[in-house]
C-alpha cells in the first residue's frame, strides 16, 4: 500500500514545497539500562528522596578496543590486519566496527585489506608524516569479482608506496579516500574487473594514473593526479590538478578548474605523544591539496576538549557532555539513542571513528544541528530505527535562517541507511535547514538488499530535503527512495556530482504514480526556487520486480534561466524500466534494453 499523502505533514521538520513529494533504510535495537533511586523512609516532615546529579563528563581518555594503534616498531602488524579483515570481508550488515591508526613513521612491506566498517588512517598532520611501503587493499573476491557493494570504509591521511606500482581501491559507495599520496598509479577495479560503481576522492595526490576501469562514475575533489585512463558513465572533477579536460558526453568528464566552496574533514593527529583533531579552514575557489606546501591551513583542539563516546552512552550523557562545551568523539561501534544528540553550540565537532553508528530507538531523530556557526559532523553512520522516525538528520531547525556565509556547517562522509541490517522507517533521512550548509559527500540509502528490504518493510518517501538557501553538495549519492531521492526547496543551491539508482522494487506503476506523472524524478527542485545549478548529475533505474515501469524523467525543476543543469543523464540497467525524458520534457527515452545513457549536455 502507497502513502496516501505526497509530502511529510505539516507539523513534520522535513516538509518539501506546496505540490511536491520525495525517498527511504534502517536497524539493531538495545535495552537502556535504567538507574534505580534509592527512596528514604520517613515522616511527611522528612528530607525528600536524594536525586543525585549525574557525573559531569570530562574530556580525553582511552579510545577504546576497536580503535588499534601501530608505530613502526609495532609486532605483527600484518597479522592483525589480517584478522580484523577476515572478520569483516564478507560481514556487510554485522555490528564489527574497526579504526586502524599508523603513528608517523615508515612501514615496510604491508597489505592492509580492508572490510565492512573498517577505516585507516595517518596520525601525522601531513599525509607524507606516514609512509606504508606496501598497499591498502579493497578488491571483490568475497563477491566474485562484483565491487557494487563494497560500501563503508575508508583511507584517510597516508602516503603509500605500492609493492607492485599500482594500488587497488574497488570500492562503492560510502567509501571515501581522503588526503592520500600514492606514489604510483591507483586502480579503481577489482583483480577482475568486474563491476564497480563509485567512488570519492578528496585532497589526495596520486603520482601516477588513475585507472577507474569499469567503475561506472566517480567524483574528484581538489586532488592531484598524474593522469587519468578512461570512464564509463559519469567521471566529475573540481579542482583537481591534471584532470581531464571536459569532454562530456564522450568521453563523459565534467571538469570544473575549482570547487566554489571547501572544508576539508577533521581529523585526529599526534602532536608528540598527545591526540588532537585539526579542523582545515574554509577554502573559496580552490584547487589542488590542501597538505602540498607542508602545514595545512587550520587550527586544532586537544582531545581533552572532546568527550570520547564508548558504545552503551546514552544520548543523555552525550548531550550533557556537548552542553558543558565538550565535542563529541564517537568511537567504533553502535550507540543506541532513545532522545536525539542535540548540537546547540557554534564550532562543535562531531567526529566518527571506524564507521561509528547511531541508531535512533521510538522513532526519534539521531541528531539535530541547532542555527548556529561552524559546527562540523564527520565521520558516521546513522542507521534508522524500527520505529519510523520523522527524520534522521537534521541540520538546523525548521525556519532556519541565519547567514552562516563565514563559517558554514559542515556534514562530511555522514551515511545514512534504511534498512539492510533489519527493518527500519523513517519519512525523511535528512533535512537540510540551515543556510550555507556544505554537504561533502554523503550516501543516503534505503536498502535494496539485506535483511528489512520491502516496498512498505524500510520504507522512506524522501532521501534529502534540502530547505536552506546557499547550501552546497558536493558528491552527493542518493538512491532508492520511495518518492523523491532529493527535494531541494532552498534557493541558490549548488550540487557537483550526484549518482541516483531509483527503488528496484517498487512493486508497479500504480505505486510510484505522482499525480499525472509517472514516477517522481530523482532530484526535484522546488517549483518556486528562481535559482539553482548543477554538474556533473545521474539517475538510473533497475525496476526489477515490474521491469515494465516508466519513470518520465529523472530530473524536474522550474523552467527559469537561473535554474541551470550541465552533463545529466538517465539509463535504464538492461531495460528493467524505463525513462521517457532526461529532465522536465527533455531528452531522448532510454533504448529499450541498451544499457546507454540518455544525455542533456545542458539544460536550459
Amino acid at each position: 500500500m502507497t502513502s496516501t499523502s505526497d509530502s511529510p505533514s505539516a507539523s513534520s521538520p522535513a516538509v518539501p514545497a506546496p505540490g511536491s513529494a520525495v525517498g527511504r533504510r534502517a536497524v539493531l535495537g538495545a535495552a537502556a539500562a535504567v538507574p534505580v533511586l534509592a527512596g528514604l523512609s520517613g515522616t511527611a516532615s522528612a528530607a525528600p528522596a536524594a536525586h543525585r546529579r549525574p557525573p559531569r563528563p570530562k574530556g580525553g581518555g582511552d579510545l577504546g578496543p576497536n580503535v588499534i594503534v601501530f608505530d613502526p616498531s609495532t609486532p605483527g602488524i600484518q597479522a592483525r590486519l589480517d584478522e580484523v579483515f577476515a572478520r569483516q570481508e564478507e560481514d556487510q550488515f554485522g555490528p564489527g566496527r574497526y579504526q586502524f591508526f599508523f603513528k608517523p613513521g615508515t612501514y615496510q612491506g604491508l597489505n592492509a585489506q580492508l572490510g565492512f566498517y573498517t577505516s585507516i588512517s595517518g596520525l601525522g598532520l601531513s599525509p607524507d608524516d606516514t609512509t606504508i611501503h606496501g598497499d591498502v587493499t579493497v578488491d571483490a573476491g568475497w563477491f566474485d569479482g562484483n565491487a557494487t557493494q563494497n560500501f563503508w570504509r575508508s583511507a584517510e591521511n597516508l602516503a603509500l608506496v605500492p609493492a607492485n606500482g599500482t594500488n587497488r581501491w574497488a570500492v562503492a559507495q560510502a567509501a571515501p579516500f581522503r588526503r592520500m599520496h600514492i606514489r604510483g598509479d591507483l586502480n579503481l577495479a577489482s583483480s577482475t574487473y568486474g563491476w564497480a560503481s563509485g567512488g570519492y576522492i578528496a585532497d589526495s595526490r596520486i603520482d601516477g594514473t588513475v585507472g577507474p576501469y569499469s567503475q561506472q562514475q566517480w567524483y574528484t575533489r581538489e586532488s592531484s593526479v598524474g593522469g587519468w585512463t578512461n570512464a564509463v558513465w559519469n567521471m566529475v572533477f573540481s579542482g583537481v590538478e591534471g584532470a581531464p579536460a571536459q569532454s562530456f558526453p564522450n568521453p563523459p568528464y565534467t571538469t570544473l578548474d575549482t570547487t566554489p566552496l571547501s572544508r576539508e574533514k577533521p581529523f585526529l593527529y599526534l602532536d608528540g605523544e598527545k591526540y588532537r583533531v585539526f579542523l582545515p579552514a574554509l577554502r573559496r575557489n580552490a584547487r589542488g591539496v590542501t597538505w602540498g606546501n607542508g602545514t595545512p591551513r587550520g587550527t586544532s583542539l586537544p582531545l581533552e576538549r572532546f568527550y570520547v563516546a564508548k558504545p552503551g552512552d546514552s544520548a543523555a550523557t552525550m548531550n550533557r557532555a556537548l552542553e558543558q562545551g565538550l565535542h563529541l568523539l564517537l568511537t567504533p561501534g553502535i550507540y543506541h539513542v532513545d532522545q536525539p544528540v542535540r548540537v546547540n553550540r557554534p564550532d562543535t565537532v562531531v567526529l566518527g571513528l571506524g564507521y561509528a553508528t547511531l541508531v535512533p530507538d521510538g522513532g526519534v531523530t539521531a541528531l539535530k544541528v541547532a542555527d548556529v556557526d561552524g559546527v562540523r559532523l564527520a565521520g558516521f553512520l546513522i542507521d534508522a530505527g524500527t520505529v519510523n522516525s520523522p527524520v534522521l538528520l537534521e541540520v538546523g531547525p525548521r525556519g532556519a535562517a541565519r547567514n552562516h556565509a563565514a563559517n558554514p556547517i559542515t556534514v562530511q562522509d555522514v551515511f545514512i541507511r534504511i534498512g539492510g541490517a533489519g527493518p527500519g522507517r523513517a519519512t525523511t533521512s535528512m533535512v537540510v535547514n540551515a543556510r550555507h550548509t556544505i554537504v561533502d559527500h554523503t550516501w543516503v540509502w534505503r536498502a535494496d538488499h539485506g535483511e528489512g528490504v520491502g516496498w512498505e518493510t524500510n520504507r522512506c518517501d524522501y532521501g534529502v530535503v534540502v530547505n536552506g538557501h546557499d547550501v552546497l553538495a558536493t558528491g552527493l549519492f542518493v538512491e532508492h527512495f520511495n518518492k523523491y531521492d532529493v527535494q531541494w526547496n532552498g534557493e541558490r543551491g549548488r550540487t557537483i556530482f550526484f549518482q541516483n539508482e531509483k527503488a528496484y522494487d517498487a512493486p508497479n506503476q500504480a505505486a510510484i504514480q505522482n499525480g499525472s506523472l509517472k514516477g517522481y524524478a530523482a532530484y526535484k527542485v522546488g517549483d518556486h526556487v528562481t535559482t539553482h545549478e548543477g554538474w556533473g548529475m545521474g539517475s538510473y533505474c533497475y525496476y526489477n520486480v515490474d521491469p515494465t515501469i516508466v519513470q518520465h524523467h529523472g530530473f524536474a525543476a522550474p523552467e527559469r534561466p537561473g535554474v541551470r543543469f550541465h552533463h545529466i543523464m538517465v539509463i535504464s540497467l538492461s531495460g528493467h524500466g524505463q525513462y521517457e525524458c532526461v529532465i522536465n520534457d527533455t531528452g531522448a527515452p532510454t533504448s529499450g534494453s541498451d544499457t546507454v545513457p540518455s544525455v542533456v549536455v545542458s539544460y536550459p
